[in-house]
C-alpha cells in the first residue's frame, strides 16, 4: 500500500490510499467465495457459478466493493493507525478508482480528533457548601428505626386521622366503573395524601364492615380521562389498625443498635448523616470543577464524538431499564416519544459530557500524566474486592487500555479539584412578593 495524500481541515482529514493488486485480490476472492453461495446463473447449479462468469455478467468490479471491506482492517491499520491519524468513528468511502493494471485508489474520509485549547483549570473559585446535619434530620432517622421496630394493633372504634384503613373501594362516573377505580384490601395510611384530596377525610368515623358511598371531585390537573370529573367510590371498611411506637429512650436504643444510651445512638447517626452530607458536598464540588474546567475550554467538537458519547449514555440507561424490567423503547412509549425524542432529550448532556471528555484528556497530556503497573494492579485488585471476582477474571472483563485511561482521567480530576479554590455559596436573593 502507498499514501497519496494525507490533508486535514478542521476536524476532517482526507486520506488516498494506493492498494496493490495482490491485496486487493485477495479481498475479490474473499468477497466472491461468500457470494456466490446466493448466485443462481443458468447452467450452473447454486453456489457453484465461476467468478469469471458472475463478473462477465455483472460487470468487472462487481466484488470490488464487498472485496475492499473484506482487506479493511488491514487498509485501515495502515492508512490511520500508522499515520497516527486520530480517527473518530469509522471512515467513509468517498472514491474508489480501478486501473487497468489491478491497483486500486481509493479516498477515505474520517472525522478526527479536534484541536483542544484549555482555558483556566487550576485556581479555578468553585462554590462550596458546608456539611451540617440538623436535629430534625436526626429525629427523622429515629423516628425511620422505631417504625421499623413498631408494633401493629387491630381497634374495635372508629377510624381516626393517624390509622390504617384496611377498604376495598371501586369508582364509579356516572354509575359506570372506570379503569383503575377499584381496590381490595387496600392498607391505607389515613392522613398520608396518598389519595385523591377528600377522600381520607371520609373514611375518619367509620368502623369495621360499614360501607358507604364518597363523592369526589377529582382535581384539574388528573388523568385526562378524570380531570374535573364528580365521581363516586363505594368503600367497605374492613379493618382499622393502629401502629405502636417504641418510646425512644435507652432500651429503645439498646434494641436497635449496639448503643447503650439513646445520646450515644444520636451522636452515632449524626456522625454517620455528616459524613454522607460530606462525601455528596465533595462530590458536587469535584463536579463544578470540572464543569468550569470544561467551560473554559476551546474545541470545534466533532459531530461523532458527541454520538459515541450518546451512544453510551443510552446504552447505560437502557441497563438500568432493564435492571427494572423495561425496556428503551417501552419507556419512550410512556414518556409520549419515540427513541429518536429520547435521543435527542439526552444530545445536550452528551454534547456536555463530549467536552468534558476532551479537556481531561488534553489535561492528561498537559500535565503529562501517567499510570503505573502497580496502580493498574491495585485499581484491579480492588475492582475483584468490590464486585467479588477473581482479578484474572475483571482483567479479561476490562480491556487494559480502557482502565488506564480511566486512572489517568481521574488524575486529571484531582489536579483540577486540588488547585481548586473553595469559596462560600452565595446568599440567595429573597423574591418580592
Amino acid at each position: 500500500m502507498n499514501i497519496k495524500s494525507n490533508e486535514r481541515n478542521g476536524n476532517q482529514t482526507t486520506i488516498v490510499v494506493e492498494i496493490d493488486k495482490e491485496l486487493m485480490e485477495s479481498g475479490v476472492q474473499k468477497a466472491y467465495l461468500k457470494a456466490r453461495k446466493n448466485i443462481m446463473i443458468p447452467g450452473f447449479r447454486k453456489g457453484k457459478a465461476p467468478r469469471k462468469m458472475i463478473e462477465s455478467l455483472y460487470g468487472a468490479h462487481v466484488f470490488y466493493e464487498d472485496g475492499l471491506e473484506e482487506i479493511f482492517p488491514e487498509v485501515y491499520e495502515y492508512a490511520v493507525v500508522k499515520q497516527e491519524v486520530k480517527a473518530v468513528g469509522r471512515p467513509s468511502l468517498t472514491d474508489m478508482d480501478i486501473s487497468e493494471d489491478g491497483t486500486v485508489t481509493i479516498t477515505l474520509t474520517t472525522e478526527v480528533y479536534p484541536e483542544v485549547t484549555l482555558g483556566d483549570y487550576k485556581g479555578l473559585e468553585v462554590e462550596k457548601a458546608e456539611a451540617t446535619v440538623t436535629d430534625e434530620q436526626v429525629q427523622a432517622e429515629l423516628d425511620r428505626m422505631a417504625q421499623n421496630v413498631a408494633s401493629t394493633e387491630t381497634v374495635e372504634r372508629a377510624a381516626e386521622m393517624g390509622d390504617t384503613a384496611n377498604i376495598d373501594f371501586e369508582g364509579f362516573d356516572n354509575g359506570v366503573a372506570f379503569d383503575g377505580g377499584k381496590g381490595e384490601n387496600f392498607d391505607l395510611k389515613l392522613g398520608s395524601g396518598s389519595f385523591v384530596p377528600g377522600f381520607e377525610e371520609q373514611i375518619v368515623g367509620m368502623t369495621a364492615g360499614e360501607e358507604k358511598d364518597i363523592d369526589i371531585t377529582f382535581p384539574e390537573d388528573y388523568h385526562a380521562e378524570l380531570a374535573g370529573k364528580a365521581v363516586v367510590f363505594h368503600v367497605k371498611l374492613n379493618k382499622v389498625t393502629v401502629t405502636n411506637l417504641p418510646a425512644q429512650d435507652d432500651e429503645f436504643a439498646k434494641d436497635v443498635s449496639e448503643f447503650s444510651t439513646i445520646d450515644e445512638l444520636k451522636a452515632d447517626i449524626r456522625a454517620k448523616a455528616l459524613e454522607n452530607a460530606q462525601k455528596q458536598i465533595d462530590s458536587a464540588f469535584e463536579q463544578a470543577c470540572v464543569d468550569k474546567a470544561a467551560e473554559n475550554t476551546t474545541v470545534d467538537m466533532p459531530k461523532a464524538l458527541v454520538e459515541q458519547e450518546l451512544d453510551t449514555q443510552m446504552e447505560r440507561f437502557a441497563y438500568q431499564l432493564q435492571m427494572s424490567g423495561y425496556s428503551v423503547e417501552q419507556y419512550a412509549k410512556m414518556m409520549g416519544g419515540d427513541l429518536s425524542t429520547m435521543r435527542n432529550a439526552f444530545r445536550p448532556g452528551a454534547e456536555k459530557q463530549a467536552k468534558i471528555n476532551v479537556t481531561l484528556a488534553k489535561i492528561v497530556e498537559e500535565e503529562k500524566i501517567t499510570v503505573s503497573d502497580e496502580e493498574i494492579t491495585a485499581e484491579l485488585e480492588s475492582m475483584a474486592k468490590q464486585y467479588e471476582m477473581e482479578v484474572e477474571k475483571i482483567k479479561d472483563m476490562v480491556p487494559a487500555e480502557e482502565l488506564k485511561a480511566s486512572l489517568e482521567t481521574r488524575k486529571a480530576v484531582k489536579v483540577i479539584v486540588d488547585a481548586a479554590v473553595a469559596v462560600a455559596p452565595k446568599a440567595k436573593e429573597e423574591t418580592k412578593e
